[in-house]
């Protein structure tokens, strides 16, 4: 059974962002005026595979847009702490009070908010007495805004963008996607914190030094 804990109060700081904002720019240079990253757009998408489509009767009541009605699952609050994921309280907080809702067939109720070329999404559930964040994450809704943004360092927008190929491509291998992200901290994925180079079609463990091309292998092998 999931467990729930209180959305906590609004929080000073945003503990995901990185304070360095020195852009990485080992990848090739995005084309004057493109709007989506080099080999790998971003695809609006459940987070880790597909699940059954919800109809739309089940939508029930209209989400709150209160911050502090809403309780958490172990889920969300796992990913909080995972490097990579630049979700925070602070940006769920935004992104619940200003960003818009969305019915979703896989997901259900979404709020979605775009800062600065980057889309924060917040899933939220009402199956329950209190409202609940079931989950969130990020994608590039603007790669030239991303990447000429001060708040995201170029390293950061490469790394939104291999998390979002490798979930919306869970069970293929794909190392045309991964082949143009520089993303030299590692992200979390799986039982694996990652990183990749420039050039190389494979995402590497830096623990256990292993080599991955889809999600799926990831999250199916144990990190030694």
């Amino acid at each position: 059974m999931t467990s729930h804990g209180r959305f906590p109060p609004e929080s000073r700081t945003d503990s995901d962002l990185t304070t360095s904002r020195t852009h990485a720019g080992a990848t090739p240079d995005q084309p004057a005026g493109a709007r989506t990253p080099p080999e790998g757009p971003a695809t609006p998408g459940r987070r880790g595979g597909a699940t059954p489509r919800r109809d739309p009767a089940d939508r029930g009541h209209v989400p709150p847009r209160d911050p502090d009605l809403y309780a958490t699952t172990n889920h969300f609050r796992e990913r909080l702490r995972q490097p990579g994921r630049y979700v925070s309280l602070p940006t769920v907080r935004e992104t619940i009070t200003e960003g818009q809702l969305r019915w979703n067939t896989t997901d259900g109720w979404r709020f979605a908010l775009v800062r600065e070329g980057v889309r924060f999404v917040v899933v939220v559930g009402d199956e329950t007495t209190s409202p609940v964040v079931v989950t969130g994450w990020t994608e590039v809704a603007d790669w030239t805004d991303a990447t000429e943004s001060e708040r995201w360092p170029r390293a950061d927008v490469e790394a939104i963008q291999l998390r979002t190929d490798l979930s919306d491509n869970r069970d293929r291998q794909i190392p045309a996607l991964i082949r143009p992200r520089e993303v030299p901290r590692p992200v979390t994925v799986g039982d694996h914190r990652v990183t990749s180079e420039a050039g190389a079609g494979f995402v590497e463990c830096v623990d256990c030094e292993c080599r991955f091309r889809s999600k799926a292998s990831l999250c199916s092998r144990q990190c030694r």
